[in-house]
């Protein structure tokens, strides 16, 4: 640059980076994600953080940029967890496969655990405190039992749970039998044989069935399928265009996943928390919020937060007249209902603000429908709060949550607990 002074020299630097911030933010985002993760993403933010703002004045590239890390880095021991957790088969009454991988991974960023005869589990920072706090997901997801098998082999199922027929014709299942699992599909007859044609077809519990292969019904038993045996969609974890997360069960699963990675990031950042936390994952919340019941009768809680998911109600489908306005990629929703504490809600929202989360505001009518209900009214009272993540296409094997929204949920979590003081009270008259 000639004889310039280092001050013209910086100012030039300055401009010329904020004009061209989108080409150089492109190419450090694939020269981050090229390292793999091995790299330490914290050491790295700390050196983009010194050029990009302290040497060139840009906050604006910071901020994009910073977003754009916590999406390439997710840590590989939290990405493995999420893909064995949300790949398990937790059916409601039939939690177990899940809530094992849940309490092997959490275990380790907890200093006890607690389970019920149902199977929800608890895993407890400073089980010993008087005060205590829940956050809280349910396990289990929607499925099918075997109710009758035909004397040529097909199986018909009823509902466990909130099921939809209308999305299990041409489906592959998996069968829970007697000899462990047994793969199926859900047949349908073709389109040219179907009476009202232009409708589809009528799909009801007397028309939807289940394949296994077998001639019979005594082959089939002979497979392990008898009557009571649970049947899952056969689907798996995906991502789309890096930024959705798409498969069965994210409602509530993912809910799970988020708890325990607000153990990681208390353990981790060595956060001190004066209560006793209870991380709880719910048995049967699809059936009436029963394993939530059974919880916070078990723990007496003073304080819960539960996380469940909500409708993108941007998506096809949808009247916002009627279920609100909210959309995946916004951040988390938090809901208004006559079980959600007031006092409680104006300290999410605070705490959102502070720390600049993005959310959303919902109102829900007599009941939120989630576990938020059973803590709410359980006991002598417990005040409780809702934190919802958006998806698209609710009880379906192909239900859609933005990634960053995972993140901005996870956050507001960990803000909330670190800020919460010991003994808070939260009742309107004291």
């Amino acid at each position: 640059m000639g004889n310039i002074s280092g001050t013209e020299r910086d100012r030039r630097a300055g401009t010329n980076f904020f004009f061209h911030r989108k080409r150089i933010a492109r190419v450090l985002c694939k020269m981050i994600e090229s390292l793999g993760t091995a790299c330490n993403p914290s050491r790295i933010l700390v050196r983009i953080r010194y050029y990009a703002f302290i040497k060139f004045s840009c906050l604006q590239f910071f901020c994009n940029l910073g977003e754009n890390l916590k999406k390439y880095f997710m840590k590989a021991q939290s990405k493995k967890f999420l893909y064995n957790y949300l790949n398990s088969s937790s059916p409601t009454g039939f939690e177990v496969e899940g809530q094992k991988i849940w309490l092997d991974y959490i275990k380790q960023f907890t200093d006890d655990y607690i389970t019920d005869t149902y199977g929800s589990a608890a895993a407890i920072i400073n089980p010993e405190a008087e005060y205590k706090v829940v956050i809280e997901a349910h396990c289990d997801e929607i499925s099918w039992f075997v109710n009758y098998i035909s004397k040529e082999g097909y199986i018909h199922v009823i509902r466990n749970g909130g099921s939809d027929y209308v999305i299990a014709p041409s489906k592959r299942a998996k069968i829970h039998g007697e000899h462990g699992t047994l793969p199926a599909v859900f047949g349908w007859p073709a389109i040219h044989v179907r009476e009202k044609r232009e409708e589809g077809g009528k799909m009801n519990v007397e028309t939807v069935v289940l394949d296994c292969g077998a001639s019979s019904d005594e082959e089939a038993k002979k497979m392990g399928v008898e009557i009571g045996s649970v049947v899952t969609f056969d689907d798996e974890l995906m991502e789309l265009n890096k930024r959705w997360l798409v498969g069965r069960a994210l409602d509530n699963r993912i809910g799970g996943f988020m708890i325990a990675e607000v153990a990681r990031m208390i353990k981790e950042k060595k956060a001190e928390i004066p209560y006793g936390l209870y991380i709880t994952n719910a048995v049967q919340e699809e059936i009436g919020l029963r394993g939530a019941e059974m919880m916070a009768h078990r723990i007496k809680p003073d304080l819960a937060i539960v996380t469940d998911v909500c409708h993108d109600t941007t998506s096809p489908g949808y009247n916002k007249i009627k279920q609100g306005d909210q959309q995946a990629g916004k951040g988390p929703v938090l809901s208004f209902a006559p079980a959600v504490h007031n006092n409680v809600l104006k300290m999410l929202f605070d705490v959102a603000t502070k720390k600049k989360i993005p959310y959303q505001r919902s109102a829900l009518s007599r009941f939120s429908g989630t576990d938020t209900d059973a803590f709410a009214y359980s006991n002598e009272g417990v005040a409780s709060a809702l934190i919802s993540l958006p998806i698209k296409y609710m009880h379906t094997t192909v239900e859609m949550a933005d990634l960053k929204d995972i993140d901005r949920v996870i956050r507001l979590m960990y803000e909330f607990l670190v800020q919460l003081p010991d003994g808070h009270d939260f009742r309107y008259i004291k």
